[in-house]
């Protein structure tokens, strides 16, 4: 390496941040000298990757961002203005950018999964509302039933909520089958009225 001194592996630039060997390391980098952005990344790692991890508060996710932060100085070093502030806090504000990219990235993918995850979840009111129209289904019938003559409700009751065929219900009544089927054929005419139901 020709020009300043390397930056020692794993240490502070030496004359620390802002310091001109870190910002000649930055500028020799923008020219594509990648053992200058090798010694950059040596003086800098810790405190880059010490920053993101705070951010993020993931291991895994910090060492990611920690490397695409250096991937970016590397393509962007040339836009590094040492009159508009250190080196380091070049890097530093460019990593800590990042990161917060990461974390709001992280918390709109949650909430697209938690949207997700109600939308396509079956829905807890559904069987309270099914629940609430039986009921009131139930309420229409038995307020169209009281409207039946007392035979008719009774013949109706034994046919279609007992289940019993009509011999069975002329049997329970002891009526001739005919008259139980008028029976029920009337109960029925009179509660489809009740009900509102077409013909």
């Amino acid at each position: 390496m020709t020009g300043a001194a390397p930056v020692p592996p794993g240490g502070q630039d030496p004359g620390g941040p802002g310091a001109p060997a870190l910002a000649e390391l930055f500028h020799r980098s923008a020219r594509g000298d990648q053992q200058a952005f090798a010694a950059v990344y040596d003086a800098t790692a810790a405190r880059v990757h010490g920053l993101v991890l705070r951010v993020v508060r993931d291991p895994a996710q910090a060492e990611e961002v920690t490397q695409e932060a250096f991937l970016e100085a590397w393509r962007t070093a040339s836009r590094f203005d040492p009159e508009r502030g250190s080196a380091l806090s070049w890097l530093l504000t460019l990593a800590h950018r990042r990161a917060v990219d990461r974390v709001r990235s992280a918390e709109a993918a949650h909430r697209r999964d938690a949207t997700y995850h109600d939308q396509n979840r079956p829905v807890e009111h559904d069987s309270t509302a099914e629940t609430a129209t039986t009921t009131i289904e139930a309420q229409r019938v038995r307020r169209a039933m009281s409207t039946l003559t007392d035979v008719q409700r009774e013949a109706l009751e034994l046919a279609y909520f007992g289940g019993y065929t009509h011999t069975e219900v002329a049997t329970m009544l002891d009526l001739p089958v005919g008259t139980a089927k008028t029976r029920i054929r009337d109960g029925l005419i009179r509660l489809r009225d009740a009900l509102g139901v077409g013909s």
